[in-house]
């Protein structure tokens, strides 16, 4: 791969016509490193969020040795990679040739499920094995997240207090997991999901061998400036603390976009400007997922090529280069009022999902990825000038 000191060396040795995606190392590590220093618990990267394998590779030299994993294809990915990593096959739907190979090929022994009938087809997939680790994954409020996904997964009250009795009696060690969705904002979801696990250990009356806070921390964008980490990690350990077991279980989290959103951005080519609107050669059906859908607001710099900025920042729409309406990213993205077509754009926190939600619809599709040393343009983890990029 590649590597440059900074974006404008990038743009200015390439002048690409094509999307550039980055990744920065260093930004990876500090992360890294920050979980396995501060989370009272074993940590696990969540692979689906970014599977790049430099990626992938910075993420287990600095120390993170577990891996949540959704796809046999995530475990060939990480085995290849590093074939003695602890696997946690954390899909709750998987297909039975999945659950036998991820068994029987990759010695992967974590599984987690949120109905009988994924407990019957583990149990069925892998021969009545007893040496599982079943993780239950009950259902909890997603209401702090920017992306729900609570409609698709998890046991509710009712059938988690069966699913845990069936599985006590199944695993070698149980599990019991929660997720407050993506981007969680407010801390107080994680003490939620773990008053849910202390009422399903007082109505059953076990005490699992491994509590999973799953994912969801996270990132910092323009509009959405969350608490530090460590407050998060500060809550979670209070919620522990008031279970009052009298031992207390393995805890175990599956960061994604905290880990690696910020790591990565993305260089635009500006194609055409209608007054407030941007075309720009990359969009929602490429690296900008998140901007469109979901809507986030990602952090923008214009790349200068040696330009004057104008001083006046004008709020733009962009649109991607497809032929579809649905290829729109409503923002506001704050640039200079002087931007014009040919010039460049870095939008940041793309680390996490950009690459990996790319299409190759309408045939625009790029895999130019190159290593940056300069810092993101926003951090959670860096003295950064984060304020001049919140635009509320």
């Amino acid at each position: 791969m590649r590597k440059f000191k900074d974006v404008n060396e990038l743009v200015n040795d390439l002048k690409p016509d094509y999307p550039v995606y980055c990744i920065r190392p260093a930004s990876i590590k500090k992360s890294t490193k920050f979980f396995k220093d501060n989370f009272p618990g074993r940590v696990l990267y969540a692979v689906k969020t970014n599977p790049n394998e430099k990626v992938i590779r910075q993420i287990i030299s600095n120390g993170i040795q577990d891996f949540d994993v959704a796809s046999l294809n995530e475990i060939k990915l990480i085995k290849k990679i590093k074939d003695d990593a602890n696997l946690y096959f954390m899909h709750t739907v998987k297909s039975k040739e999945s659950i036998s190979s991820a068994y029987f090929n990759y010695n992967v022994r974590n599984f987690a499920l949120d109905s009988r009938d994924e407990l019957r087809k583990i149990l069925e997939a892998t021969n009545q094995a007893k040496d599982l680790n079943l993780f239950v994954r009950i259902a909890v409020s997603n209401e702090h997240a920017e992306i729900d996904l609570s409609r698709k997964f998890g046991a509710l009250p009712s059938e988690a207090l069966g699913l845990v009795r069936l599985c006590k009696e199944h695993s070698k060690k149980l599990g019991i997991s929660f997720h407050v969705g993506s981007q969680c904002m407010h801390k107080i979801s994680y003490t939620k999901g773990i008053s849910e696990i202390g009422n399903i250990i007082k109505k059953t009356k076990i005490i699992p061998d491994i509590i999973n806070v799953g994912g969801g921390f996270p990132s910092v964008y323009p509009d959405l400036n969350p608490e530090p980490l460590n407050s998060y990690f500060e809550e979670i350990k209070i919620a522990l603390k008031n279970l009052r077991l009298p031992e207390l279980p393995e805890v175990i989290c599956e960061p994604g976009r905290a880990i690696v959103a910020e790591s990565g951005s993305t260089i635009v080519k500006v194609i055409l400007r209608k007054k407030e609107k941007l075309y720009i050669n990359d969009g929602t059906y490429g690296s900008l997922f998140d901007a469109g859908v979901p809507n986030f607001v990602l952090p923008t710099k214009m790349i200068t090529k040696g330009r004057i900025l104008s001083k006046k920042l004008t709020p733009f729409n962009f649109f991607g280069p497809t032929c579809d309406s649905l290829d729109f990213m409503k923002g506001p993205f704050l640039l200079p009022n002087n931007i014009k077509e040919g010039d460049y754009i870095e939008l940041g926190q793309l680390g996490a999902y950009g690459l990996t939600f790319r299409t190759m619809f309408n045939g625009f599709y790029s895999n130019e990825i190159f290593e940056l040393n300069d810092k993101p343009i926003m951090s959670l983890y860096e003295d950064s000038s984060n304020v001049d990029y919140l635009v509320a």
